[in-house]
């Protein structure tokens, strides 16, 4: 059995599946392959560990309609079409959980950061600009008994809120389709409506998936719903907030900071706008960037990979529907 890794993964994973007798295949280039390479390349593979920003659409899927699994190095799966990877019975894994702690600590990073202007304050010792002191210039805003909004309260949520309600007494409210009953219980969390989010939110978190619903739902006509001294951050996907309207609603003043580890497009361009606005504290995407956090995913994945060229279900499973119907 072979399978193809799409990146550079830690040997963790890799020697797992080495143990288990499967061959690896590794793309090493520091470049994303092309939709025809990553065909060709899993022609004569039984299975793909896919990293990085492959997309796993039906024209991949239909001319790789042999793989026995797909794992991703990830948790999100907005790259991957699962409904036809599901027609065709291939068994789609993920990696969820073990980011949860590195995400929430760079969510919780970044709504310090953008507070207290960090990065920009940074950048000015960059640029020789410590120089004389002016008591009013450049000052940031106390989170301390705040209020954190939290759009999308499940793992990630969960454990920002728990840092911001114990380190610095936040308020938390939060909206999801379903309450949370634990966030309720442990952290005194109160569900309320989207519009009251918005409305009563000092620090607003987005911990979502990209869904066709969630799509650009932070936009010109959320930000303005929003306190003018609040903060935007965004560890989820970056297609979830309208980029072009945050910039406007920052320039503006519409919101006071925001605080992105996600952006759309990514990467983002080096002359970006946002990279220059003393509120803004941005990030390439490092919310699981931990060796501990990096090495689970990888036998997570290696995980998923083994079960599922043995034919087996999945431990962590995007698609379970595909065994619907198996007794075993």
């Amino acid at each position: 059995m072979k399978v193809f890794v799409t990146r550079i993964i830690p040997d963790a994973g890799l020697q797992l599946m080495k143990d288990a007798g499967i061959e690896i295949i590794q793309w090493t280039e520091k470049r994303d392959l092309t939709a025809e390479e990553l065909i060709h390349h899993c022609k004569p593979a039984d299975a793909l560990l896919s990293a990085g920003s492959n997309r796993i659409d039906k024209s991949f899927l239909n001319a790789c309609s042999h793989l026995k699994v797909i794992s991703l190095h990830s948790v999100g799966y907005d790259k991957v079409d699962v409904a036809a990877a599901t027609a065709l019975k291939i068994p789609v894994g993920n990696t969820p959980g073990v980011l949860s702690d590195a995400t929430a600590d760079i969510a919780f990073l970044l709504i310090l950061a953008t507070s207290r202007k960090a990065f920009f304050m940074h950048n000015t010792i960059i640029g020789g600009k410590w120089g004389f002191f002016e008591p009013t210039a450049n000052l940031g805003i106390e989170i301390r008994n705040k209020t954190l909004g939290i759009f999308g309260l499940g793992k990630i949520g969960f454990e920002l809120a728990s840092r911001c309600a114990s380190a610095f007494h936040m308020k938390i409210i939060y909206h999801n389709r379903n309450h949370n009953e634990r966030a309720e219980k442990e952290l005194n969390a109160v569900w309320v409506s989207f519009a009251d989010l918005l409305e009563q939110s000092d620090v607003l978190s987005v911990h979502t998936s990209l869904t066709e619903q969630t799509t650009g739902k932070f936009n010109k006509a959320v930000f303005v719903k929003m306190k003018h001294t609040s903060i935007f951050i965004n560890t989820a996907r970056g297609a979830i907030h309208n980029e072009p309207d945050l910039m406007d609603a920052l320039q503006k003043g519409v919101i006071w900071g925001a605080g992105l580890d996600v952006t759309d497009p990514e990467p983002m361009q080096s002359n970006n706008p946002l990279l220059q606005m003393p509120n803004v504290s941005v990030l390439p995407h490092i919310g699981s960037a931990t060796e501990e956090t990096r090495n689970a995913m990888a036998v997570i994945a290696a995980e998923n990979v083994i079960s599922g060229l043995k034919g087996e279900r999945l431990p962590f499973p995007v698609n379970p529907e595909v065994w619907e119907g198996d007794e075993s």
